[in-house]
């Protein structure tokens, strides 16, 4: 069970795309925190606010870690919620056990890393481009199936040495863990299936190790003075595959979208190769890839002021796209516009929590991008821009198909 000090005044909701960004609007027109209700009778502080979104993240009496903060709660008690706090990873870890996590996997997404995975992700991006050029120039095809989805995912399972006969399995329950309009046992089953596909991919690498993140991570499993436990293995592959594509897969599709949408900043992009940075930047302001990450739990009282007072073991769902889409932090927040002079976000976070995978989501959006639209210079969109279907959650922020005419031919 999972207290909560008040009783919710409206329920959160996981259609997505607009509804979720008129919702957030709506939030933060209530208070710098207002109580909502999540899946399966979950209470939580919604922050929509960016200031507050900002102090939150970074707040010392705030923790992500529910286990040692919540005692009433039993893990696996709210499956929805189960791959995301009964984890034992750097996401939910504090303090010396938080390092010891982390200093595992950030070496290997340093910026000087990343830089040196350039090749590899350029050699994704052509294969990926080449097969779509056998597709008609003049029949719609799924950019998001075909392009943005394959070359983040097909980059992280290269890195973590997932096996081609074990990737739709993985990759498919990654996608089914991000929804929020399932059922109690839907939920369930996904989690069971997570863990035992993840054991699948150790024993794999048990047996044939090679130069990959699983096998080093493996190598930490069984040896040193502080040995990783197995489900600290488990669930540091849970949140670096999962984490590590998801992110760009969102990142590609809004970016490619908004430029087709606004062909007057794609022409500048094209001018000048050096504003795509720009483009990137003001995609994951207007369209945070991951809104919500669940979850975050008071360890003291924090009064926010105007009446709301966060009580002690209370749950808080930060808005990550909050931030970026404020009027109190951006002018004209909604509208997409590479020339805009702040672009500041909370897209990757912020303090200790700050994503690890940030830079090379960036590099692979830096690659993608570009060579796409040169590739395919005529490309343009399928269907209006405002039909796109969201996928139905309140925890990402991603399309389910992106139709476009390639018109190269």
């Amino acid at each position: 069970m999972i207290t909560f000090s008040t009783s919710p005044t409206t329920t959160l909701d996981s259609s997505g795309g607009r509804c979720m960004y008129e919702q957030v609007d709506s939030l933060r027109t209530m208070g710098p925190a207002v109580p909502v209700q999540l899946p399966e009778g979950v209470g939580a502080w919604s922050v929509t606010r960016g200031d507050i979104a900002e102090l939150l993240l970074t707040h010392p009496g705030v923790s992500r870690n529910l286990k040692k903060n919540v005692p009433s709660y039993e893990p696996g008690s709210v499956p929805w919620l189960s791959p995301w706090v009964d984890v034992d990873s750097m996401a939910t870890a504090e303090g010396k056990e938080h390092l010891r996590l982390r200093k595992l996997i950030t070496p290997a997404f340093t910026p000087r890393r990343v830089a040196k995975m350039r090749s590899q992700v350029e050699a994704i991006v052509d294969r990926l481009l080449h097969e779509l050029e056998s597709h008609p120039g003049d029949e719609p095809v799924d950019l998001h199936a075909t392009f943005s989805y394959r070359v983040p995912t097909e980059m992280i399972c290269d890195l973590f040495g997932v096996p081609d006969d074990q990737r739709a399995q993985v990759l498919a329950l990654f996608v089914a863990v991000g929804q929020t309009d399932v059922s109690e046992e839907e939920s369930l089953a996904i989690n069971n299936d997570l863990v035992t596909t993840m054991q699948t991919l150790l024993e794999t690498k048990r047996q044939e190790p090679g130069e990959d993140l699983t096998s080093f991570l493996l190598a930490a499993h069984e040896e040193g003075d502080d040995p990783l436990t197995e489900h600290e293995l488990i669930s540091t592959l849970l949140l670096m595959i999962g984490g590590g594509s998801t992110t760009t897969i969102n990142l590609i599709d809004h970016t490619v979208r908004e430029l087709l949408a606004h062909p007057e900043q794609l022409a500048t992009v094209r001018a000048n190769p050096d504003r795509w940075t720009d483009a990137i930047e003001e995609s994951l302001r207007t369209h945070c890839p991951v809104m919500h990450l669940p979850m975050r739990w008071a360890v003291e009282d924090i009064d926010l002021g105007e009446g709301v007072v966060i009580r002690a073991g209370d749950a808080i769902l930060i808005c990550y796209g909050a931030h970026g889409r404020d009027p109190g932090v951006h002018d004209d927040p909604g509208t997409f516009n590479i020339d805009r002079a702040d672009k500041e976000h909370l897209a990757f976070g912020a303090g200790a929590h700050f994503c690890p995978g940030s830079h090379l989501a960036r590099l692979e959006a830096q690659i993608a991008l570009p060579e796409l639209f040169r590739r395919f210079p005529r490309l343009e969109l399928a269907i209006e821009s405002h039909e796109t279907e969201h996928e139905h959650t309140f925890i990402g922020n991603g399309l389910t198909a992106l139709p476009v005419f390639l018109r190269h031919k």
